[in-house]
């Protein structure tokens, strides 16, 4: 294997290849997040926050543009059963949908009549709930949103149900953060990096047991050894591809660290794309990367 991959498990060799390298697409952002392919149009969307801008990378001739700009300081994407981008705003403090006609509609913005504090990732289950993370990042300072006073009563995890009905799910994270089901949908893992803020704060994936539209049984997955977990994907086998600050780490399903794709700038989120989904795209601080794999992205729906 070459340098870019560090083997600390067997079963890692399988999921890579020996002979790619990591390519560096682009760079000149602040900071990248919110990476998602469209496969519709052979692209990849993804946030540069404080620049306030919403970026297409073109994966028919490489080329970089502006897709939306201001974007009320988007941060994570996702797509929803239709193929419409489900878009986390800092700025908005709400989590909104563009749709196929170009317009957006809003998903949520308050619960219980209260603003959220600035949603920062989503995912989409097979019957069309979206659940979305909501730590205060955008509110906390004007870098990355809008200085402003919280009012949900704490950083939650939420879930929209298809009748627009916005509950919490999960009241005892510090910041959480990248948010994923497992492939059957019976297990969801949360990110928290409230490392940020708080002293020997948790800088883990928890994993939960879906029961319904609730949650139960929430465990420590994994802890990060480097940096903070942030975003990240499943591939099509059920292991983690998250984000760190040394890089990728691939976590198998029993929670064991396979191994590490290094990258030199900060990693904040990953997404599988290209025809056959074994390209991952990788967000870094200022730049997009994207390496081969073995192994395909998860399908979103069954």
């Amino acid at each position: 294997m070459t340098d870019w991959f560090e083997i600390l498990d067997p079963r890692f060799k399988a999921l890579v290849l020996g002979n790619v390298h990591v390519e560096k697409l682009w760079t000149g952002a602040r900071w990248t997040e919110g990476p998602v392919y469209v496969p519709a149009g052979k692209y990849l969307l993804f946030s540069d926050i404080p620049n306030d801008r919403v970026l297409r990378y073109d994966e028919t001739d490489g080329g970089v543009s502006i897709f939306d700009s201001p974007c009320g300081f988007q941060n994570g994407h996702t797509l929803d059963r239709e193929g419409r981008v489900i878009a986390c705003e800092h700025g908005g403090r709400r989590v909104s949908r563009r749709e196929h006609d170009g317009s957006v509609s809003v998903i949520a913005d308050r619960v219980e009549g209260k603003r959220l504090n600035s949603p920062n990732d989503a995912v989409v289950r097979s019957d069309g709930s979206v659940w979305f993370t909501d730590p205060a990042y955008g509110i906390d300072c004007d870098y990355e949103g809008h200085m402003s006073e919280p009012e949900a009563g704490g950083c939650h995890v939420y879930r929209v149900g298809t009748d627009g009905t916005v509950t919490a799910v999960a009241t005892d994270f510090v910041r959480p953060n990248g948010i994923a089901f497992s492939l059957d949908e019976r297990q969801l893992y949360i990110a928290d990096t409230g490392a940020t803020h708080a002293e020997d704060g948790p800088r883990h994936i928890r994993v939960f047991d879906v029961q319904g539209d609730r949650l139960a049984n929430g465990r420590v997955f994994a802890t990060c050894e480097a940096g903070l977990f942030d975003g990240f994907r499943l591939d099509r086998l059920g292991n983690i591809w998250t984000s760190a600050a040394d890089g990728v780490h691939c976590y198998a399903p029993d929670g064991t660290l396979l191994g590490k794709i290094r990258v030199p700038e900060v990693v904040s989120n990953v997404e599988f794309g290209g025809p056959k989904r074994n390209r991952l795209y990788i967000t870094a601080t200022q730049s997009l990367y994207s390496v081969y794999l073995q192994v395909n992205g998860a399908r979103r729906f069954g």
